[in-house]
């Protein structure tokens, strides 16, 4: 069964920015349904998302607007969210090591 950490995250962010809760929780529901067992199943269902080395993988949410970096343990199913915010937010971090 896969595990997303956490869905607070997405909660609190889309509860500030409110346009991009539909999009999150689509995100959410596809991720805990799908079953992914390398980057490149990811691909699969997100063409547009990018695939970082650590086993992180960026999603564009919402045309772009937002960006979500989450880290994969595919063996065990787990995703961990490790960062959602703005396109400009997300030029600040380091998405390879955040």
């Amino acid at each position: 069964m896969k595990r997303i950490f956490s869905k607070s995250t997405l909660r609190e962010f889309w509860e500030v920015h409110s346009d991009s809760e539909q999009y999150l929780k689509t995100w959410h529901d596809t991720a805990v349904s799908s079953i992914w067992k390398t980057p490149y199943d990811v691909k699969l269902t997100f063409a547009s998302a990018s695939i970082l080395k650590g086993s992180r993988i960026v999603f564009n949410i919402k045309g772009n607007i937002y960006r979500l970096v989450a880290k994969f343990n595919f063996e065990k199913q787990w995703i961990y969210v490790r960062f959602i915010g703005t396109h400009e937010e997300y030029n600040k971090i380091n998405a390879n090591t955040i």
